[in-house]
């Protein structure tokens, strides 16, 4: 099976009900991905297919023949994307395993709202932080739409 994965064509040698973020971590080497609960709840798994956040832990590859997946490798290789450095400004993470997936919806919710009110960003944020760094995610997503305009 081939998948579109940030862009490049690859070919999956898993079973066809391998969960994605064990072909992306495990065969891909594309670590950034994080397994955490394995059932779809907290979110630091989290990438896009067809630009939309999903759970990579709970969703077989057979599924995204013909789709694209774009991981948090994607956004940049040397943090200049608008929200890793509206991360880093914010000082976000504190241990840190959640914020890819958090990145990703994140990075998925500006592309559908280029200003999104703090509604619209607890309802696309559906992580879940044990840190509880929500109120500086807010603003690093904030000051990330100001970056864009």
């Amino acid at each position: 099976m081939k998948l579109k994965i940030n862009g490049k064509e690859s070919e999956i040698r898993s079973a066809p009900d391998t969960p994605l973020l064990w072909v992306l971590r495990d065969e891909l080497g594309l670590t950034g991905t994080k397994f955490s609960c394995g059932v779809a709840v907290c979110g630091a798994c989290t990438v896009q297919v067809d630009g939309a956040p999903v759970r990579s832990c709970v969703m077989p590859v057979k599924a995204l023949e013909g789709k694209s997946v774009k991981t948090i490798e994607a956004l940049s290789p040397d943090r200049s994307h608008v929200l890793q450095k509206a991360w880093i400004a914010q000082q976000v993470p504190q241990c840190g395993y959640c914020q890819s997936g958090f990145l990703m919806a994140a990075d998925a919710l500006l592309r559908d709202k280029g200003k999104p009110s703090d509604a619209d960003i607890d309802a696309a944020l559906g992580n879940i932080c044990r840190c509880g760094t929500y109120p500086a995610m807010r603003l690093a997503i904030h000051q990330a739409a100001e970056m864009k305009a």
